[in-house]
């Protein structure tokens, strides 16, 4: 054991479990950022907790690695909030904060509530680190909590307002760092050979079997174990929002993401199928719309590393446990080759409608832009190593949908919760892949939350290429409102409309690039710009406010 403070202690700790960046909202920890800096790794200080948050998910979503993030004991429920969007995405992200003494709780303490509550909500592990000879424990089982089975955010509450109670204190203190928690999965659990047996039969049996690949199948980084095995047993493939990429959607068995944010086809093909199988996804409400996509009765088998989500939503015939790509290289293996033309055929039919249905508006050449034609845009210009991060609502949609992933060195990580995510999650993916386009898609709505941000990329040097679909509006929320009305009105436009913005400008003005584009066949050279400049980079697309994504199919 070795003589040292807190702030070296979490400095070395973070260092040897492989972190690059620390995303912070001062003050916290002052000793042991100076740690951190000595140590060679970046020090990230933004202009609000969420962002902290956000950056950490999106630099543990690429990374693989945990995502460190820090507030002050005030900033504390603020950094909770943004811990919504890696719990629902099961991102494993380490959220430390610091805390009023324990003496001055219960007395009406200056700023201070309790933490207990805002975290336990979103994380799998809590703990108040009251003393420094706590911390050795605490922080490994952080790291242990945050990657093992579902990964998800932890959390670590510092005695001091600024942690400075532990980050200050002296102890003998012995850094031990396990290398098998550095990365997700730290285990590959196989199932059971029965249950293996058991699904193999079932999946043989089935004449239109179709699987559902989710953010799981990403986790475990099983994307060539997927397609082979798809491909060996002819079976179509859907997959989540999360799963988006784990399949080349220009493969002739993905069909494209199922559920509330998803292409007809694909769900009516879930839908036609006589078997699904579920692979690293939960059978929630966004993957199912609402549990209609299947209907419930269908057969299903479900796969997962976790077994409280098996048969959670949806009767299973067969369930296994276990990592993604353990339990796929198990299916491999007990599977004998299977040809299901007439299915393949079927379900290959309702993608080439719906192909068909949407080229007229993706070709569209009118102005105001139609967000569709924005989409076949960077369907056809990413970069084929980049890495697309999406916001919500109607982006999700957007980019979920109507953008096509075609290299298997492309990456797709979206928003689980909060409008505004993707901004600020996208500086914490480029911290994660410095050498790696990194293309944030977003409307302006989701702008308007963390812009604030950019000086920050600026400031840090984190070279993004930000993609405003602003048709100055929610759109999404239109008829909602109009139906409430009883038509449009100004009442109701006051719910959803804004003001025209020019965020390009705004970028200009806290050092980025900012670029206008007005017509679509101005957005390849705006793209070309803003990749080749070397600084973080904003084009405002001005697109058509009717851009309306249809309502998901259900039966």
């Amino acid at each position: 054991m070795t003589k040292m403070t807190g702030g070296r202690f979490v400095a070395e700790t973070l260092k040897g479990y492989g972190t690059s960046h620390v995303f912070f909202m001062p003050v916290f920890g002052i000793r042991a950022l100076k740690e951190i800096e000595d140590l060679g790794m970046r020090r990230i200080m933004v202009h609000g907790e969420k962002p902290a948050a956000y950056m950490a998910d999106g630099y543990a979503r690429i990374s693989g690695r945990p995502g460190v993030c820090m507030a002050q004991s005030v900033g504390a429920a603020n950094l909770a909030a943004g811990l919504q969007d890696p719990f629902l995405a099961k991102s494993p992200v380490i959220a430390m904060t610091g805390r009023r003494p324990q003496a001055h709780l219960q007395r009406h303490s200056y700023q201070e509530v309790d933490h207990r509550g805002p975290f336990e909500a979103v994380t799998k592990y809590s703990n108040a680190i009251t003393k420094i000879e706590q911390l050795p424990h605490a922080l490994r089982q952080a790291y242990r909590e945050a990657v093992s089975g579902s990964p998800a955010p932890v959390h670590l509450d510092f005695d001091g307002i600024a942690a400075q109670d532990i980050i200050d204190a002296e102890a003998d203190l012995e850094v031990i760092i396990e290398e098998q928690f550095t990365k997700i999965p730290p285990f590959r659990p196989e199932p059971d050979n029965q249950s293996v047996q058991l699904a193999t039969k079932f999946i043989s049996e089935a004449e239109k079997p179709i699987i559902v690949a989710g953010g799981g199948v990403a986790h475990s980084s099983a994307g060539k174990e997927l397609v082979a095995l798809a491909e060996k047993l002819s079976i179509p493939v859907v997959t989540s929002l999360n799963g988006k990429g784990t399949i080349p959607d220009d493969h002739p068995l993905c069909v494209g993401v199922v559920g509330s944010y998803s292409r007809w086809s694909a769900n009516k093909a879930v839908c036609e199928a006589d078997l699904v199988i579920y692979i690293g996804s939960s059978a929630g409400g966004m993957v199912t719309n609402e549990w209609t996509v299947p209907q419930p009765g269908s057969k299903v088998v479900q796969i997962d590393i976790d077994p409280h989500e098996l048969g959670r939503n949806y009767s299973v015939l067969a369930a296994m446990q276990g990592d993604a790509k353990a339990s796929i290289l198990r299916l491999l293996d007990a599977s004998e080759t299977k040809s299901r033309t007439a299915w393949v055929d079927q379900v290959q039919s309702l993608a080439k409608n719906w192909r068909l249905e949407v080229e007229p508006l993706m070709a569209d050449e009118g102005t105001p832009v139609k967000t569709e034609r924005l989409c076949r845009e960077l369907t056809d210009l990413l970069p084929s190593d980049s890495i697309l991060v999406s916001d919500t609502g109607h982006s999700g949609v957007w980019t979920g949908t109507m953008i096509d992933l075609k290299h298997p060195q492309q990456s797709y990580i979206r928003c689980a919760g909060s409008l505004g995510w993707a901004f600020p999650a996208a500086m914490g993916a480029k911290c994660a892949a410095p050498n790696r386009p990194v293309i944030c898609f977003g409307g302006d709505g989701a702008m308007w939350y963390h812009l604030t941000e950019m000086e920050t990329a600026v400031r840090c040097g984190i070279n993004t290429v930000t993609v405003v679909n602003n048709n100055h509006s929610l759109n999404q929320e239109q008829s909602i409102n109009e139906g409430i009305y009883g038509g449009r009105s100004e009442g109701s436009d006051g719910l959803w409309i804004f003001p025209e913005a020019d965020f390009a400008a705004m970028a200009e003005s806290m050092g980025g690039l900012g670029l206008t584009v007005d017509k679509p066949g101005d957005f390849a050279s705006a793209l070309d710009q803003a990749l080749e400049s070397g600084r973080p980079s904003l084009i405002d697309v001005k697109t058509d406010i009717g851009s309306i994504t249809p309502d998901a199919w259900k039966p």
